[in-house]
């Protein structure tokens, strides 16, 4: 699986983006697919997850209420709606697909084998 994110930019404190992650690869729909996010001197941390099928969820509570992460496999493009957002949401953010076939997702970047290029995401106060 190959995986590219985009649509990162400059947004005001309270504004709202989405990012998409396109995928490459048959196997796009097995996969439960992540977001992360890194933020400049600080760890990778999770932001959430999406099951291989669509059907289940997980937020950090950093985002939980106004983030939402949905996806369509048959256009093999994973979405991040980002509302509300805050200057402590800027980070570069990465897309990731989940090793295990028919996964929930996890919050552990090590559990997750395919990484895409990451998008920048600025918000100002």
């Amino acid at each position: 699986v190959q995986l590219q994110a985009s649509g990162g930019g400059l947004v005001q404190a309270g504004g709202s983006l989405r990012l998409s992650c396109a995928a490459s690869g048959r196997s796009f729909s097995y996969y439960a697919m992540g977001w992360f996010r890194q933020a400049p001197g600080k760890d990778r941390e999770f932001v959430g997850s999406i099951s291989w099928n669509g059907d289940s969820t997980l937020y950090a509570d950093s985002v939980k209420g106004r983030f939402t992460i949905s996806r369509d496999s048959a256009k093999k493009t994973v979405w991040l709606q980002m509302n509300n957002l805050r200057p402590g949401d800027t980070a570069v953010y990465y897309c990731a697909a989940h090793n295990s076939i028919h996964g929930l997702g996890s919050m552990w970047p090590n559990e997750y084998g395919y990484w895409g290029q990451g998008t920048l995401v600025t918000v100002s106060s």
